[in-house]
């Protein structure tokens, strides 16, 4: 008897961290489904690229902080490519700009948190019946640096709130899901910027990073090949962990103080 292919669901994997990660599940022989929100061209491209791999792939939109939208997701890939083995949360709404938490919206409150647990969390829970029905599945979930201490996180207060609850669920998803041979992790990776997201290790490894304590940047594929060993068959008794991709970077140093305050309600006048 053939063993079927595993079938590997990454969110926001159009480009960067997720499209690298995309790439080298198709590379081990998983089938493949590309999720965007915004970027058609690029997953439609991907998928292409994909596909001469001698897997199968979809290209699917949909936003992970719309349940309707991932209910959706979930019933096209089931029904076009029979499963979700493997899910990988990479989509993940975050606001670039350092503001306080008095500076939010009500409406960016809900839409980040949504996007980086509440929708998290829902996905999950869509794509868990199919992972018991086989008794196999890998769950991978994206923090942040240093998330498992519940540090603050100035000028990031949604965002780490999010990803800090993402935390707990993890290990408890961990737990709860174990025996029936589901696995769940993070990811934490480094501040890997730009066009490095799509990079290889190679393509970067001799390049200078000061701010880095490894000494060079961060590329797509450090994070890609941690999540690919995860969803691997004989990775089964590594799960509830939090793991730092990250060459030693500490992301929280920023320091809230007098000028920081007045420089923030300054931009809000």
């Amino acid at each position: 008897m053939i063993e079927q292919r595993k079938v590997a669901l990454i969110t926001g994997s159009a480009k960067g961290l997720g499209k690298m990660t995309a790439l080298l599940l198709a590379d081990s022989g998983c089938d493949i489904i590309i999720n965007y929100v915004h970027s058609e061209k690029e997953a439609l491209q991907l998928q292409d690229q994909i596909r001469s791999k001698g897997v199968r792939c979809l290209a699917i939109q949909g936003d992970v902080a719309l349940q309707e939208q991932m209910s959706e997701l979930v019933a096209q890939a089931v029904q076009e490519l029979g499963s979700i083995d493997i899910l990988i949360n990479n989509a993940g709404p975050f606001v670039r700009e350092r503001r306080l938490f008095g500076q939010y919206e009500p409406q960016e409150i809900d839409y980040l948190m949504n996007g980086n647990l509440l929708g998290v969390m829902q996905l999950d829970h869509l794509v868990l019946p199919h992972m018991r029905r086989k008794r196999w599945g890998r769950i991978v979930h994206f923090g942040f640096g240093h998330a498992a201490e519940a540090r603050g996180w100035p000028h990031r207060a949604v965002y780490a709130a999010a990803k800090v609850g993402l935390v707990s669920f993890t290990k408890t998803l961990a737990v709860e899901e174990a025996p029936n041979g589901i696995t769940v992790n993070m990811i934490c990776p480094g501040d890997i910027r730009g066009a490095n997201k799509e990079k290889t290790i190679a393509e970067v490894e001799h390049e200078q990073d000061q701010e880095s304590p490894r000494g060079r940047p961060g590329a797509g594929e450090d994070i890609a090949r941690v999540i690919a060993f995860l969803c691997e068959e004989r990775s089964d008794f590594i799960t509830g962990n939090i793991m730092d991709v990250s060459g030693g970077l500490d992301p929280i140093r920023a320091i809230i103080g007098p000028s920081s305050a007045v420089s923030a309600s300054n931009r809000t006048s």
